[in-house]
């Protein structure tokens, strides 16, 4: 049984993830992490090379590849940081719209896969997806990967953990 459940969800997963790709290369017509990118830089957090780097998984010299291609196609700029000697990435008047159509299509394509679902159903699936995100073993930066496409006005209460070993909240 739980071989079917796990091998159901995978499937459920990359059904989201496809729908969700394909939405993000219509946006900014690329794919890779520069959706996730412009996301995670958006959430205006003195977003620095290193920090992207770690939460997308990228090595330093991808994440400065995908940097330059962000700054080349208007979308990011870099400005000095806190100390001086590290660069804060910022998105641009451009880089905030098209993350805001990222944002709106990743929603419309998980939204199209839970129509066949009624509202009961749709609601028993949200409390068992959150109990589910809550009770994972995750880390500060886990939870930065885990969630580097979420939509932060709509999430407003994370279920992740913040600290490994953390599960209440």
């Amino acid at each position: 049984m739980e071989n079917g459940i796990a091998n159901l969800l995978g499937a459920l997963s990359l059904a989201v993830m496809d729908r969700i790709e394909q939405g993000a290369r219509e946006v900014v017509g690329r794919g890779g992490e520069t959706p996730a990118a412009l996301i995670v830089i958006g959430y205006g957090q003195g977003m620095t090379n290193d920090k992207l780097r770690r939460i997308l998984g990228l090595s330093h010299s991808g994440t400065v590849r995908l940097v330059d291609r962000l700054v080349s196609d208007r979308l990011v700029e870099r400005r000095a940081g806190k100390d001086g000697r590290e660069v804060a990435l910022h998105l641009t008047a451009s880089g905030a719209a098209s993350r805001n159509e990222l944002l709106a299509s990743r929603i419309s394509a998980v939204t199209s896969l839970l129509d066949v679902l009624s509202a009961a159903e749709r609601k028993q699936l949200a409390t068992l997806i959150h109990e589910l995100l809550a009770r994972q073993d995750t880390s500060e930066m886990d939870r930065f990967t885990i969630c580097r496409m979420c939509d932060d006005r709509v999430c407003t209460n994370c279920p992740l953990p913040t600290s490994k070993g953390q599960h209440a909240r």
